[in-house]
């Protein structure tokens, strides 16, 4: 038996001697005697997150070594944290939250960009028991204002702005804004002030996060229970009541420790640079926790693959510190090979160090797989989770045993996660054969739990389908090796160069304009980004709005309310939606006419000319 077919047996057939063992990498201020009971991992055990990430390593001796490198082409800055100095500032930046009345069980929202004072603040979160919730900067006032009503923060922490390649960003702005409109009031606002973009302080409640860190004492760790919770993710689906994806402290970090040397192969004291955002899973997972948890060097990156200032910025990066693992999105390397097609701008820098590269995110086509593969010169992995999971649910786990590679597939389900595939009766599909991909329960350690302050919405998002697994959303086969294929979405969920957008919270956008009778947004190939968003709307009688000025105000609007990062553009205005009879809009088959599949006209349409009213506009403008 191979050695991952032995980790693998065991992991499903004995779990809890397989993450009892696991558990040992952690250090606990009470060791758990039960692994696992009541659907929980590790119930009786007690520990501190933060402590793992950074004072055990310093206790150890190690406090010399890198731990934090931020680079930050946006400024033209750089700066590196050993493990020592990140203790020393997570510490002061913990002692005030805590004299700002934070404490075990309290939370916090976090809203800034890729700056080392977020880091520094999730961290000290952790360090006193609390629970953060990172916004992802690119979001707008109104999805702000959801998440602080939810959250429900005793503090928001955030900066004055964030940087873009052609532009400053004022957050300070849209927080005063979500402030408005949220019901929920924090205690104080902790501002990071920006040279770039300097904010007025709100008397009374704004507070410089210099002056309040400075003034702190600093606070040591506070012991929790393996089962409190470590941070709240918000993730698609936030129309009307959000989804707030809940991480517990104790399966968190063994899980990611675990899967720093098992699935990404990283030893301590080795660079490993994720190319994401704090905002988003990614970033927390390994920008932040695992890499410090595995005592690596985590860098945090602020810039573009492209554009700051060229194709070779990932280069620059990978050859200046040396990175042994490279973790990022498909869409950045699509992006890469747009602009720098042969692979030029990499032939200038030294990628020696470099061992692997690892895409997640979205589907890795196998162009973009080949183009990397040959570019590098090193194993290109393709590896599929989610917000929910925490961690990789398939992977090539090279630290177990590298498997070979198959174009399209991220490998085989990496230990502790019981992959199969569903049919709509519940049983297991053949080799081939496509279906739900789901997670037989037990979920392994490090999966969510539960949703905040949602239980029944947890068991029916993704319990109740199929009872006795996860379903992921997600549709797929697998073949007669074992080997997942992923196929896309079985929701109306999209997915954005990486980042999981719901069609839904932009209809609702789109809808509000009071010139739209009703709309559809579909999520459309982009060769780029892997999908972009497209919306069709139904003009109301009388309206005189022509198509170019509905995009433009539409694009504006989704824009503001949903943010940036929804990439929403095209808007084409329809006479009407295809839909069936029973008034569903056919959306499968529209996708299928924006990406220039064949498509067949569905019996139970109400109305047979709406599709090709549908194909004619998108030829008429330009198609996608």
């Amino acid at each position: 038996m191979s050695a991952y077919d032995e980790a693998y047996r065991r992991s499903i057939e004995r779990p809890e001697e397989f993450w009892g063992e696991a558990a040992l990498g952690i250090q606990w201020d009470l060791a758990p005697a039960t692994v696992h009971a009541g659907g929980r991992w590790f119930p009786d055990g007690r520990l501190n997150t933060c402590h793992n990430a950074v004072d055990r390593h310093v206790a150890a001796g190690r406090g010399a070594q890198a731990a934090l490198i931020y680079d930050s082409p946006v400024t033209g800055t750089t700066r590196s944290y050993t493990y020592l100095e990140l203790l020393d500032e997570v510490s002061k930046a913990a002692g005030m939250l805590r004299d700002l009345g934070v404490a075990a069980g309290d939370t916090v929202v976090i809203y800034m960009p890729m700056v080392p004072e977020a880091v520094v603040a999730m961290l000290a979160c952790a360090r006193l028991g609390a629970v953060h919730s990172v916004v992802f900067g690119g979001f707008a006032a109104r999805e702000l204002a959801v998440r602080i009503d939810h959250a429900r923060p005793k503090v928001v922490l955030s900066a004055s702005c964030g940087i873009e390649p052609a532009r400053v960003v004022a957050y300070k702005p849209l927080l005063d804004a979500a402030l408005e409109q949220a019901g929920h009031r924090p205690d104080h606002c902790v501002i990071l002030q920006r040279p770039e973009s300097p904010a007025e302080l709100t008397p009374g409640r704004d507070l410089d996060w210099v002056a309040a860190v400075g003034g702190a004492e600093p606070a040591g760790c506070v012991s929790v229970a393996a089962t409190d919770p470590l941070y709240i993710l918000y993730t698609s689906g936030t129309t009307g009541t959000p989804k707030g994806v809940v991480r517990d402290n104790g399966g968190h970090a063994v899980a990611l420790q675990w899967s720093m040397s098992h699935v990404y192969g990283a030893a301590p004291g080795e660079v490993f640079w994720a190319a994401s955002d704090v905002g988003w899973v990614v970033g927390h997972s390994y920008i932040v926790y695992a890499p410090l948890l595995a005592g690596c060097t985590t860098v945090l990156y602020e810039g573009k693959p492209v554009g700051t200032p060229d194709p070779g910025a990932f280069w620059r990066v990978v050859s200046t510190y040396g990175v042994r693992t490279l973790f990022t999105a498909p869409t950045a390397f699509r992006a890469i090979k747009k602009e720098d097609p042969s692979g030029n701008f990499a032939k200038k820098y030294d990628l020696s160090a470099l061992r692997y590269l690892f895409l997640a995110g979205e589907r890795l086509d196998p162009d973009t797989y080949h183009w990397a593969s040959d570019l590098l010169g090193v194993p290109v992995i393709d590896h599929w989770w989610q917000t929910e999971t925490g961690w990789p649910i398939a992977a090539n786990s090279v630290g177990i045993e590298r498997l070979p590679i198959k174009p399209g597939s991220p490998t085989k389900a990496v230990p502790g996660w019981d992959v199969h595939i569903l049919d709509a009766d519940g049983n297991d599909c053949p080799p081939g054969a496509e279906g739900a991909v789901t997670v037989k329960l037990p979920l392994p350690p490090g999966a969510l739990p539960t949703l905040y302050r949602d239980d029944d919405r947890f068991a029916r998002s993704y319990l109740d389908r199929y009872p006795g697994h996860y379903l992921t959303g997600d549709g797929g086969h697998l073949d007669d090796d074992g080997y997942l294929y992923v196929m896309g979405r079985i929701d109306d969920v999209i997915n954005v160069a990486g980042h999981r957008l719901s069609t839904g919270s932009m209809e609702e956008v789109i809808a509000a304009h009071p010139d739209v009778a009703e709309c559809a947004v579909i999520g459309v190939a982009d060769e780029v980004k892997g999908q972009l968003p497209m919306g069709f709307v139904v003009l109301k009688a009388g309206s005189e709005r022509g198509q170019e000025e509905m995009e433009r105000e539409l694009a504006a609007l989704v824009r503001e309310r949903i943010g940036p990062v929804a990439a929403f553009r095209r808007a084409v205005v329809v006479s009407r939606l295809p839909k069936t009879r029973s008034g569903k809009i056919l959306r499968a088959t529209m996708r299928d006419i924006a990406d220039g599949n064949p498509y067949t006209t569905p019996s139970t349409i109400e109305d047979p000319a709406a599709l090709p009213e549908i194909a004619r506009v998108l030829s008429d403008t330009g198609g996608h």
